[in-house]
């Protein structure tokens, strides 16, 4: 990966107010799907229409504080499964989501990652719609991308 791409990269993981920093080799692996970018080996992120955004790993590994949306326990199976998440089952979201923002879904227990999709409505509107599908799921655990290894 070239400097200038390794460095927009970084820049743009990093505006989501990540806990842990991106430290080390990053590289791209061009797929038919998909693009990645690898951090010593690990998919940390992917492109959502040529736009760099964390992978499930990625999230697990960097800890983003912004763009998180917060599910019960219930959906997680749901959500593992590839299903996109549905507005019943959020119960915090952050409100500076915008529809068409990428966004992490976590559970609500241990906030752990479980997917990457796209806002479909705003955040402020997740936390109270009671129906209809808030987050379009495009990555989660368990789908090709997650079984990528170094």
């Amino acid at each position: 990966m070239k400097a200038d791409a390794a460095r927009s990269v970084v820049a743009t993981l990093s505006a989501y107010d990540t806990e842990s920093t991106l430290a080390g080799r990053l590289e791209v692996l061009e797929t038919p799907e998909r693009t990645l970018i690898l951090l010593n080996g690990v998919p940390v992120a992917l492109c959502i229409n040529s736009t760099p955004f964390f992978t499930v790993r990625g999230a697990t590994e960097l800890k983003p504080r912004r763009h998180l949306v917060t599910v019960d326990m219930g959906a997680v199976r749901f959500i593992r499964n590839g299903a996109d998440v549905m507005s019943p089952g959020i119960v915090d979201a952050d409100t500076s989501i915008e529809p068409d923002d990428l966004v992490v879904v976590v559970d609500e227990r241990h906030k752990k990652p479980l997917g990457i999709g796209t806002a479909l409505i705003a955040g402020a509107e997740m936390i109270r719609a009671r129906e209809g599908k808030a987050v379009q799921i495009v990555h989660h655990v368990g789908d090709k991308i997650w079984y990528v290894s170094p």
